[in-house]
């Protein structure tokens, strides 16, 4: 993905033989700025976020595109913009961290990234993968930021990445529809209202995933729930804190159980095709508690 530069419009000043002085409206344009004039919308503004102020350290598309008073969900990343550039950005470059977006979506004021990335040992791994969530204000300025982070799993269970496949946003007459799927997939299978009705909502004929643990394919499924039980180590889901949807593609934010009883994080990504879930990815994050650098919590939607 190219590198978005949001730049200062520079307007020349109107040329006289015999006056210096400047247009008024010359100078007022001088300070009006390339995100101003060009109407970016807050996908591209969300892109430039990832893409050039964290992959590049470029201050001045954060400051233009971020609010002071960020109100960060990411535990280990204190509130505000200035942390960002004073302790993360020198991190970062020092890294060499890069960020690839495979996917992007939007749900009223926010803007859903799903990234790759690398040399990202400022983020707790070499190679994550990422959901990244704002919420813009107003004005058009990321006012708060969650995301879910995993190390990426370079051999899965079904031989697919845990980032490739479709990317393009269709459909968007049935977002809704789909987010009401989703939905129903979660209450009924994950959090075990009606575990049988997993045929309803997942596609019997194609079913691609991307947990690096679980094979494509309903089959994959039960073989892993199968195991997981065994092991008594089952996913527990107990609330669903947020569903974002545009068209194809939904994201559900839950919170739940693993691991001896951990409490975690789960982002789960749903493509639906023909009023059925035909592919998924995920992250899973254990939620700390201690050392955390702000209270706000992984979830307050």
């Amino acid at each position: 993905m190219k590198k978005i530069i949001i730049t200062v419009v520079a307007v020349g000043f109107l040329a006289s033989c015999n006056s210096a002085k400047k247009n008024e409206n010359t100078e007022k344009l001088e300070q009006t700025t390339h995100v101003e004039n060009v109407k970016m919308s807050n996908k591209e503004k969300a892109i430039a976020f990832v893409s050039d102020a964290l992959s590049y350290q470029n201050e001045a598309v954060l400051k233009e595109i971020t609010r002071e008073d960020l109100i960060q969900h990411n535990p280990t990343v204190p509130n505000g913009t200035a942390v960002i550039i004073d302790y993360m950005l020198p991190k970062l470059k020092a890294a060499g961290t890069k960020a690839e977006i495979a996917r992007v979506f939007t749900d009223g004021d926010y803007v859903i990234t799903h990234n790759h990335w690398k040399n990202a040992t400022p983020f707790g791994s070499d190679n994550l993968i990422a959901f990244d969530i704002y919420r813009f204000d107003k004005d058009g300025k990321i006012a708060e930021h969650w995301d879910g982070l995993q190390p990426m799993v370079k051999e899965t269970a079904s031989g697919r990445s845990q980032i490739d496949g479709p990317t393009e946003v269709k459909d968007l007459d049935k977002t809704e529809a789909n987010k009401k799927l989703a939905v129903s997939l979660i209450e009924d299978v994950l959090m075990g209202k009606n575990p049988s009705k997993i045929s309803e909502y997942i596609s019997a004929e194609t079913y691609h995933q991307h947990n690096p643990q679980i094979k494509d394919g309903l089959t994959g499924i039960v073989e892993a729930v199968a195991y997981l039980t065994s092991q008594n180590n089952m996913f527990k889901y107990t609330k669903i804190h947020k569903v974002l949807g545009e068209g194809n593609f939904v994201l559900t934010i839950s919170e739940g159980e693993w691991n001896g009883g951990k409490k975690h994080a789960f982002y789960d990504l749903f493509r639906m095709e023909n009023g059925k879930i035909v592919e998924h990815w995920d992250v899973i994050q254990e939620i700390p508690t201690e050392g955390l650098a702000n209270d706000n919590g992984m979830f307050g939607f």
